[in-house]
């Protein structure tokens, strides 16, 4: 058997929908694990650019079972109207192909709500949160005051925690913010009809993933967001509300750490994030920008543009650790082609010495300075490279210090955005 794990190594927008679409060829199940539609994942087909938020990249293959586990909040919103989509371009999302947990919590509207208002409560001081009821679901669900899909399709539970929460967020939306208060009778309406349509997808998601496992099968766990931007290890506040570390996986799906084998990497050949929060690799620049628009940095579920900076290997092993790496994915390499220079940070400067981990203090973090080593760089050529032996000798050097340098093997490198721009190194990952 083999269950594996596939996260982001950076701060999110890594190229996680592509590197899951590719190794869910050879999977027989894919499981997104945490989050909720604030995620984004492209995966390029032929001439078909497919846009996913919360459905497993899996599912653009017939023959897999997705899995969206109990560590996901779900908007049934968001969920039916990428479903729509989905079949608009051709691809089948039936009870047969999807699967959702009884057990993942609900994003209703006060959580929007509440979302953009306590953003907008926050002034300069804002997060840079997506508006997508992430937050304020992880909250209720943490207070305990949550509603699962298993209460949804027990009509009078449903209404009756519908009630109690609705009186409650009101309060809050319309005495703390000076909201508008939400109806409760049109919520419940609208929910008990997602209820009907969300019926046949939803099952005990643990007990049929141990079963896959015992069976043999392939299981692949997709992460959503990057290690940077877990709850616990990430850079707080400006992170996501859920674990979206390798560790995050038990958790979010109700399988035992134990029975996991691999977690690959995946990571740019540069660095990126979107909205707020510390980046001392940042370059606010015309280096910036061209590595902006080159690489098309702008996000899938915002559109805002991503900030850009030179690879940063001091956050490279700060995943390999907290997250038991056994290889890396480095993609967007073909984005650097064309550069006579190209930068690595290896350790930042920081009270008198080099250091080489991501300082929890945000204060502390501002008093980094990257320490970089350069490189001689690589022509256009790598984006037509269908195997190792074509990449550009400068850029396998780039490669190759990326390994040593984080002491974790690369298994994949991605040369363009397409499935057939995507060269495996190593078998095993």
């Amino acid at each position: 058997m083999s269950a594996f794990i596939v996260l982001g190594a950076q701060w999110g927008d890594e190229g996680k929908g592509k590197m899951t679409d590719y190794l869910a060829e050879e999977a027989d199940v894919v499981v997104r694990f945490q989050g909720g539609n604030n995620a984004g994942h492209t995966v390029v087909v032929g001439d078909t650019d497919y846009k996913l938020h919360l459905i497993p990249s899996g599912v653009l293959y017939d023959n897999k079972l997705n899995v969206i586990g109990n560590g996901v909040v779900v908007d049934p919103k968001a969920l039916f109207t990428e479903i729509d989509y989905l079949e608009g371009l051709g691809v089948k999302v039936t009870p047969e192909k999807l699967i959702i947990s009884d057990r993942a919590h609900l994003i209703m509207p006060y959580h929007r709500i509440l979302d953009a208002l306590k953003e907008k409560a926050r002034g300069k001081n804002d997060i840079g949160t997506t508006g997508k009821g992430i937050g304020p679901c992880y909250t209720d669900k943490i207070e305990r005051s949550g509603i699962r899909i298993c209460d949804l399709l027990h009509k009078e539970v449903f209404i009756e925690k519908l009630k109690e929460n609705i009186e409650i967020k009101n309060a809050y939306i319309t005495k703390v913010y000076g909201g508008e208060a939400l109806n409760f009778d049109e919520i419940c309406k609208q929910y008990l009809e997602y209820a009907e349509r969300i019926r046949p997808y939803v099952c005990d998601t643990s007990v049929r993933i141990y079963d896959e496992i015992m069976n043999n099968k392939n299981v692949l766990f997709e992460g959503a967001q990057g290690m940077l931007l877990d709850i616990d290890h990430g850079s707080y506040p400006y992170v996501t509300s859920s674990n979206t570390t390798s560790g995050g996986v038990s958790n979010g799906t109700g399988i035992g750490p134990t029975m996991i084998t691999n977690a690959v990497g995946i990571c740019k050949a540069y660095t990126t994030r979107v909205g707020k929060g510390p980046f001392p690799t940042e370059l606010n620049d015309d280096m910036g920008e061209w590595i902006r628009e080159k690489g098309h940095e702008f996000g899938v579920t915002t559109g805002r543009a991503r900030r850009c900076g030179w690879l940063d290997l001091v956050i490279l092993k700060t995943t390999v650790r907290v997250c038991g790496l056994t290889s890396l994915a480095v993609t967007k390499i073909d984005t650097l082609a064309g550069l006579d220079k190209v930068k690595v940070c290896v350790g930042y400067k920081f009270d008198g010495k080099v250091i080489d981990y991501f300082p929890a203090s945000l204060e502390d973090v501002a008093k980094c300075e990257p320490v970089y080593e350069e490189f001689d760089g690589w022509d256009e050529s790598v984006a037509n490279a269908r195997s190792y032996d074509e990449i550009p000798e400068n850029a396998k050097i780039y490669l190759r210090r990326i390994e040593e340098l984080t002491g974790t093997k690369i298994s994949i490198v991605s040369v363009g955005p397409e499935r057939a721009q995507t060269i495996r190194v190593r078998e095993e990952i």
